[in-house]
């Protein structure tokens, strides 16, 4: 699909149909990730010996954390050939990669019948899910901003994290709904790849969606595609530009796994809400997320990224810690509905600016790579590890609120860098102050 088919300011149709289809893979993405957080023990349960239960746990969250550590690798190496040979077939790429693991996921035999073989391929599954995790969010985020029509980046670019939302609440029903319909002995023999086999069946779907994909006007218009040398070597020139974006994200990724993949989990063993409870919660996070997001892009687009982006950290800074202790010392249901549903506007806001922002500050000829890299590296440092170290800040302090004492750092650390950023952008034209 080439010429006069590229990517135009066609109608409202067409684009919000390439807006599905080049985010019905982050969905997979995103989806798959949640469910392998919250049936960790079951994972654990099925693949690593049973028989030392430190070696099993120890084991899985290795296993968690390894899709993190593959993540950097991905961005700089699928996001400098995403760079090369385009937005459209690098996306088929990712995809490929990612249905690879998840099919390797739900696919293997249990520990009890293949022996170690059970634990390196599930390994195997995740290293393959994080290395295209690295370039997906960049990639699917750069396309949405080069097609954006003139002054509604933000809000176009807004549906990459929209497209995780609807994830999160898919994932979260179907958890819930196995708990209320399987008993739990059951649910952790075999029903925990119940969701997991949902996700690979609508795999063959999304291929035939990335398929029909347009290459992005901006990008087949450019004279020069960088080699992938040419994209590490503007990387390494760009370093500060890409440590700035990366302290940036920190705010978003540890947000949403504070309030997604780590809000189940605190729920259930912090505040000894049950599990529907817990699970209840998450879905109604994932759907306000899902609201606030494209209005933070939008008023982005009408106020400027700059102005948003110190507002929700300074909010968060000045907020996070009396919220979740007001939550700590009257834990219900409610209280934790009124203080997730409170992190999810200042997340969805934050985010809704910070992606345009990322996009438009990282060098033209690397805009995936150096995109993806910042993301995923702020993923790996600040929202991967949200869960592990929120627990440790709890066991450590005794102070149930503790994990308030990470977002802050991380919104700290984001305001740092945005004032950092819109400093310099003067130098940087295409920068939206």
């Amino acid at each position: 699909m080439h010429g006069s088919s590229h990517l135009r300011a066609t109608s409202a149709k067409a684009r919000a149909g390439a807006v599905f289809r080049v985010t019905s893979g982050n969905f997979l993405e995103q989806f798959d990730f949640f469910l392998f957080g919250f049936y960790a023990t079951q994972i654990a349960a099925a693949f690593f010996p049973a028989t030392s239960e430190f070696a099993s746990l120890m084991m899985t969250f290795a296993v968690f954390g390894a899709g993190f550590l593959m993540r950097p690798l991905g961005a700089v190496i699928l996001g400098a050939y995403i760079d090369d040979v385009g937005r459209r077939k690098g996306l088929i790429v990712t995809l490929s990669i990612m249905a690879s693991g998840t099919l390797l996921i739900v696919l293997v035999p249990g520990y009890a019948s293949i022996g170690l073989w059970a634990p390196a391929l599930v390994l195997l599954g995740r290293l393959l899910q994080g290395f295209s995790a690295g370039a997906e969010l960049g990639g699917v985020s750069v396309y949405l901003a080069e097609m954006a029509t003139p002054g509604r980046k933000g809000f176009y670019t807004s549906w990459q994290s929209g497209s995780q939302q609807v994830a999160i609440v898919v994932a979260a029903a179907l958890g819930f709904a196995l708990n209320q319909w399987m008993a739990p002995a059951t649910v952790a023999d075999w029903g925990w790849r119940i969701p997991f086999a949902i996700g690979c069946l609508i795999i063959p779907f999304i291929f035939i969606l990335r398929r029909s994909l347009q290459e992005t006007e901006e990008f087949a218009s450019r004279s020069h595609r960088p080699t992938m040398q040419e994209v590490f070597a503007t990387l390494l020139q760009n370093w500060r530009v890409g440590v700035a974006g990366m302290l940036m994200v920190a705010m978003t990724t540890t947000a949403f796994y504070l309030i997604t993949v780590y809000a189940p989990t605190f729920g259930k063993t912090v505040l000894n809400l049950s599990t529907s409870d817990a699970l209840l919660v998450t879905l109604l996070v994932g759907v306000s997320n899902f609201f606030w997001l494209p209005i933070g892009g939008a008023l982005s687009d009408r106020f400027g990224r700059k102005s948003l982006l110190v507002t929700m950290t300074l909010l968060t800074i000045i907020t996070a810690y009396p919220a979740l202790s007001f939550l700590a010392q009257a834990p219900s249901f409610a209280h934790m509905l009124e203080v997730l549903l409170w992190f999810s506007f200042l997340y969805g806001l934050y985010n809704g600016a910070m992606i345009p922002a990322l996009t438009e500050i990282m060098p033209v000829e690397v805009r995936v790579a150096g995109f993806s890299l910042a993301y995923s590296l702020a993923t790996a440092v600040f929202g991967g590890f949200t869960p592990a170290i929120s627990t440790w800040l709890i066991h450590l302090s005794g102070d149930k609120a503790a994990p308030a004492y990470w977002m802050t750092f991380a919104a700290v650390c984001a305001l740092a860098a945005t004032l950092l950023l819109y400093k310099q952008a003067s130098a940087r034209p295409q920068l939206a102050v």
